[in-house]
């Protein structure tokens, strides 16, 4: 059976991250049996209340990327406006496309099916 369209995408931008790391961040896989769940160490930059700091995080990638938002979930404590206490991550990026229902977000501001990795990262 050939690899879902989503696990090539992911593994592609896996290794497009390795090849070509971001300053601040590093990404691999939780299992490495399991392209859909995986584990970031993002370094807090200089200059912010986070310097110094190294949170790892992960990303769950649902079968339908990248037409849905992965889940992000600090697992190091940390405290940020859009992190809540159990650490999932409430970003205008992770929600679901479309309209929202508050009406608080444009839909260009909502998960778009352009977004990678990256820039999840960098967004965070």
């Amino acid at each position: 059976m050939s690899e879902p369209q989503s696990a090539l995408l992911l593994r592609k931008q896996l290794a497009e991250l390795n090849k070509n790391p971001v300053e601040g961040f590093s990404a691999g896989l939780i299992d490495d049996n399991d392209i859909y769940r995986w584990e970031v160490l993002i370094i807090g930059p200089p200059d912010t209340l986070y310097e110094g700091g190294f949170f790892k995080c992960h990303l769950y990638f649902p079968k339908e990327y990248p037409l849905k938002p992965p889940k992000m979930k600090f697992i190091t404590e940390i405290w940020h406006p859009n992190i809540d206490k159990n650490g999932d991550v409430c970003i205008s990026i992770l929600h679901e496309p479309g309209d929202d229902k508050f009406g608080y977000e444009k839909a260009s501001e909502r998960w778009l099916p352009v977004h990678t990795v990256e820039t999840i990262l960098i967004s965070v």
